[in-house]
């Protein structure tokens, strides 16, 4: 579950190096990483940007006073994405001399799945969210229940920091599972902190609550950087992959997500934001609950000769969806499925649009 997500540097434009180049590649000597994909980056920027940065800028009367941080907040994010965009490639060549990589299963068979990468530890970050949390632990009742449970409001105390914990770990995890394809473990990332920036925004300029709009605000403070070097990294990462992502990023990002949507008060809109991943996890479960038998690696099959994959038996939504709409390149499936992520995104927001005054 881990190999496959690994930070590697490989340059997809050459045949693999003899056994004797080897060795000099791994050392890092005379490493040139290939060119990032700017043009793709700047179509997914301005379909996932364009509606947020109208919102905020033009559509909702937000008061200067928060405007201005956010807009100064998305200037240094911006920063950080020429700077992680520079970063990277030395990052790269430090990483591949300390001799850390493994191999692109997925193009097992061609001269990219011959290519070594690198490897990185996993961190994790659950325990401090908690012992930071300072707000509240009640729920808002939904109106068809209140007459049945005959509160509004209901303190839930410690089971409340239990719920941010299995959420923190959940969001960590639920990115981590549903990866193997290049551009998608930091393609869904991005997706959904579109879809959380959107949300925010949304929530500043419909609300007069001072505390509910500061809450909103922190979680773009946190929401845009993320996106912004996310999106720098996708540049190197999408297909074909010069560098690729390991646990470090998926518990990063996931763990990023999960402490906004906790401190910004909206944990179920971000499980909504989360429907591909929650499906995947329910598709997972009798594999990793030990019940079926879990191989170590659970991508598709890899046809060399067509450049096609294949889904098999195993329970993830990678092959299920390969299952049901048959065989597809690597590039094409990864778009599929983000575009799915996206339409899970817009449907929560209808959900809360036909729901509202109704549920809540």
């Amino acid at each position: 579950m881990t190999a496959r997500k690994r930070t590697s540097v490989t340059n997809s434009e050459k045949p693999p190096p003899a056994p004797a180049e080897r060795k000099t590649i791994a050392s890092g000597d005379d490493f040139r990483l290939a060119p990032p994909k700017l043009g793709v980056i700047l179509v997914i920027s301005l379909l996932l940007c364009s509606l947020y940065l109208y919102l905020l800028c033009f559509h909702y009367n937000v008061d200067n006073e928060l405007k201005r941080p956010i807009l100064i907040n998305a200037g240094l994010s911006l920063v950080g994405f020429f700077v992680t965009l520079k970063l990277i490639p030395v990052a790269a060549t430090y990483v591949l001399r300390r001799n850390m990589f493994g191999f692109d299963i997925n193009k097992r068979g061609t001269p990219q799945g011959e290519v070594k990468v690198k490897l990185l530890l996993p961190s994790f970050a659950t325990l401090p969210l908690l012992m930071a949390y300072a707000g509240h632990t009640t729920i808002v009742i939904p109106k068809p229940l209140v007459s049945y449970v005959g509160l509004e409001i209901l303190d839930l105390g410690r089971i409340y920091k239990l719920y941010m914990a299995l959420l923190a770990v959940f969001c960590t995890n639920s990115i981590n599972i549903h990866a193997g394809l290049n551009g998608l473990e930091i393609g869904q990332t991005v997706v959904i902190a579109a879809a959380i920036l959107i949300h925010n925004v949304m929530q500043i300029g419909a609300s007069v609550d001072t505390e509910l709009r500061q809450a909103h605000a922190f979680s773009i403070y946190l929401t845009q950087p993320l996106m912004a070097t996310s999106l720098a990294m996708l540049a190197y990462n999408w297909y074909p992959s010069t560098v690729f992502v390991g646990d470090t990023y998926t518990v990063f990002a996931g763990m990023t997500m999960a402490v906004v949507g906790i401190l910004g008060h909206f944990s179920e809109t971000l499980l909504i934001f989360f429907l591909p991943q929650v499906l995947n996890f329910l598709l997972s479960l009798p594999q990793l609950a030990g019940i079926v038998k879990c191989p170590r690696h659970r991508l598709p099959k890899f046809d060399p000769a067509t450049g096609l994959l294949t889904g098999t038996k195993d329970g993830t939504l990678i092959n299920v969806y390969l299952r049901i709409f048959g065989r597809k390149s690597e590039k094409y499936l990864c778009i599929h499925l983000l575009v799915f992520q996206a339409l899970a995104c817009a449907f929560c927001f209808l959900l809360r649009h036909f729901l509202a005054g109704w549920y809540k």
